[in-house]
């Protein structure tokens, strides 16, 4: 993190750990190696959610929550009270590979109330240029695509490919 943040200094970056516990502590160390977000699991418990948004908030970082498979708008609304600002909507890598896991309308219906609760939604999880125009519509803030870019016989090739993609589709 801390060579990241010194090669990308004016850049967010998101540390990407996941947090199911200990939150306080997990969030401390990321955001003093110079993270501007951290993530959160959806199963972790509200407290551990405050504990992390405390952290997140002293350092005058962010938040996110890691959906899993299953959504609850219920306990979206609570993380939003609580702050956390962003929520993450993916296919799970074991499903994907599976092949039995695709985008589909209920993806766009979660993006779209989550969005209306106020969060940024970040989609990932094997989202490659193909994806994209799926979303078109969509109030999608983020997307991730680290396999699409990282695998691709040519990644600066597959990143510009992505971002003209997503230029198209979100046009500013």
């Amino acid at each position: 993190m801390r060579e990241i943040r010194a090669l990308y200094p004016d850049k967010t970056i998101l540390a990407d750990v996941r947090i199911a516990e200990a939150g306080a502590l997990i969030a401390r160390n990321c955001f003093e190696a110079g993270a501007n977000w951290v993530s959160v699991v959806a199963g972790a418990s509200l407290t551990t959610v405050e504990q992390v948004v405390k952290v997140a908030d002293e350092f005058g970082g962010e938040v996110q929550i890691e959906l899993g498979e299953d959504y609850d708008a219920d306990k979206a609304r609570k993380w939003k009270e609580l702050g956390a600002k962003h929520v993450i909507v993916h296919r799970s890598r074991d499903a994907e590979v599976a092949g039995t896991l695709k985008w589909g309308p209920n993806d766009i219906e979660r993006i779209k109330e989550l969005h209306a609760m106020g969060f940024t939604v970040t989609v990932t999880g094997g989202v490659n240029v193909k994806d994209i125009p799926f979303f078109q519509g969509a109030p999608v803030g983020v997307i991730i695509s680290g396999r699409g870019i990282v695998k691709a016989e040519d990644p600066l090739a597959a990143a510009t490919e992505l971002k003209n993609t997503i230029n198209e589709v979100w046009p500013e």
